[in-house]
């Protein structure tokens, strides 16, 4: 049986003043194409990216930035979304690789299904900081009263590793 080869995931983050944008109280915007944008700070600006479609994944090995992805992808989007940011302005933008977990690209929570003192919380990639309180508190319910109370994280268990049932996220940003 041949070894399917993991690639690494190449994302690329764009940062854009917009004066007349929506402003810091702006929530995080995900349209439908993948495209997505959030505040960052309090001086009208934001950042923004995009997830690629398999086809287009990109896999070099290199951190370059490939502005043409914010040209012809992300700022079309923007700008029809958001009137306001057809005159934006971009500032700077960076790149790194998406760290992701090989089996079904999404994170593993909950006790090990063997090692009854072994408890996972990771595989959030990006998104730790978006999704900790929440993994803080199912897993702390779990580890009180032995199930999930309030948030029920069961089928983002590591047994979904093993009866080889993956979840597949359709919009990964």
């Amino acid at each position: 049986m041949k070894k399917k080869v993991q690639k690494k995931l190449k994302r690329y983050i764009f940062v854009f003043e917009s004066l007349n944008g929506p402003g810091p109280l702006a929530p995080l915007f995900v349209d439908v194409s993948g495209v997505y944008f959030r505040p960052e700070g309090l001086n009208n600006t934001y950042i923004c990216g995009c997830s690629p479609n398999e086809d287009n994944d990109k896999s070099e090995n290199n951190l370059e930035v490939d502005y043409s992805v914010f040209e012809e992808q992300i700022w079309p989007v923007l700008a029809s979304r958001i009137p306001s940011f057809e005159t934006l302005k971009l500032k700077s933008a960076w790149c790194g690789f998406y760290d992701y977990n090989y089996f079904d690209q999404n994170l593993i929570i909950g006790p090990h299904p063997q090692q009854k003192n072994f408890f996972f919380a990771n595989g959030s990639s990006g998104h730790g900081l978006q999704h900790g309180p929440a993994i803080g508190r199912a897993l702390s319910e779990y580890l009180v009263d032995l199930k999930y109370q309030s948030i029920d994280l069961t089928r983002f268990g590591f047994q979904r590793v093993v009866n080889n049932t993956p979840i597949f996220e359709p919009m990964i940003v």
